[in-house]
């Protein structure tokens, strides 16, 4: 460090001499040797070093000739990164004037709440914000509110839907299940979305529009039909299934193209009963998967807890008091054994 000073006096003494691009040269080519000596392997230069080489492209307009160790560029960057660190650091000790800033906290509500909410606009926002004791005006919840993601997802706006009207929509669908002698057989249901009850299934080996009628009129023989009935876009869907409905007191409502996800209560029906029954068993006719899903719509009103309904079945299946007596569990096979139930019964 003293031989650096040392060079350092002597640079500055001789500057103005008649050699001083030679002793300028030489004062950088040995600041760049005493910064190599000492680091093996090679280090990143220091900050003295890097002031240095600095100083030096201020006062010298043939500093990148010597300049071995790093490049021309580099001291620019290490002058543009001082020159921002010198600014922001004078603008950090100033006081801050205009209005106040809005928290992280404020935002993050007022995002959610538009997230939530997708009708609410600045006034309601800022109505909930002031009762939850928050200091923040209208005009800033609406200058933020530009900011949040006003587009829901579209699925999320129809299982609001969904849920709002799960009481009066019952939904019918299609699936194929192939038999023994390589035939295909078609069931139809029905299903309600209320309590996930099967209000009408049957199969056949050819679909039409006049049987689909005929199902129809069967689901609901005494009791008026629910207000919605949501199907998708099959063929054999028709004119006449639909004209059927209407009069029924129906409101037909189809899917769009390519969307199971908006008939998903019919959906989420099908596959568990494929994993239930139909992934199992080898269907041998149409009387054999009539005898087959007759007993699992039995099993699946009766025995089967859903997640949807809290853990409860269509039917309502009431719980078991265990009493302080001991009792034993009884297991009752559902199905050929492929299921169970299981119920208390008193120790004899």
């Amino acid at each position: 460090m003293i031989a650096l000073f040392r060079h350092l006096l002597g640079w500055i003494v001789s500057v103005f001499g008649s050699r001083e691009d030679l002793i300028l040269e030489n004062l950088a080519l040995r600041h760049q040797l005493l910064a190599l000596h000492p680091r093996r392997p090679r280090r990143r230069l220091s900050a003295r070093q890097k002031l240095f080489w600095l100083t030096l492209r201020k006062l010298w307009a043939g500093w990148r000739k010597p300049l071995l160790l790093v490049t021309p560029r580099t001291v620019v960057d290490w002058d543009r990164a001082g020159f921002r660190l010198y600014w922001k650091w004078l603008s950090g000790t100033r006081h801050r004037v205009g209005r106040k800033a809005v928290s992280q906290e404020i935002r993050a509500l007022i995002f959610r709440m538009a997230a939530e909410n997708p009708t609410w606009g600045a006034p309601r926002i800022h109505g909930e914000l002031l009762k939850l004791g928050f200091d923040a005006s209208e005009a800033t919840v609406s200058r933020w509110l530009r900011q949040a993601p006003r587009t829901p997802d579209p699925a999320q706006r129809w299982l609001t839907f969904l849920r709002n009207h799960r009481e009066a929509i019952a939904a019918m669908d299609f699936f194929t299940i192939p038999t023994l002698t390589f035939g295909v057989l078609y069931c139809f249901f029905i299903i309600g979305h209320d309590r996930r009850k099967i209000l009408r299934f049957n199969v056949t080996r050819n679909p039409h529009a006049l049987w689909i009628v005929q199902q129809l009129r069967e689901a609901w023989p005494y009791t008026p039909a629910h207000r919605f009935l949501l199907f998708d876009r099959d063929a054999k869907f028709g004119g006449d299934v639909v004209t059927s409905a209407k009069e029924m007191g129906s409101e037909p409502v189809r899917t769009a193209f390519r969307s199971p996800w908006q008939n998903g209560v019919a959906e989420r029906w099908v596959g568990s009963c494929r994993r239930d029954l139909l992934d199992h068993v080898i269907i041998l006719n149409e009387r054999h998967l009539k005898r087959l899903m007759s007993e699992y719509v039995r099993y699946y009103h009766e025995d089967r807890t859903h997640l949807g309904l809290a853990k409860d079945t269509p039917a309502g299946r009431p719980r078991a008091i265990r009493s302080a007596v001991e009792s034993k569990i009884r297991s009752f096979p559902r199905l050929g054994g492929l299921h169970h139930r299981y119920a208390l019964a008193l120790a004899a």
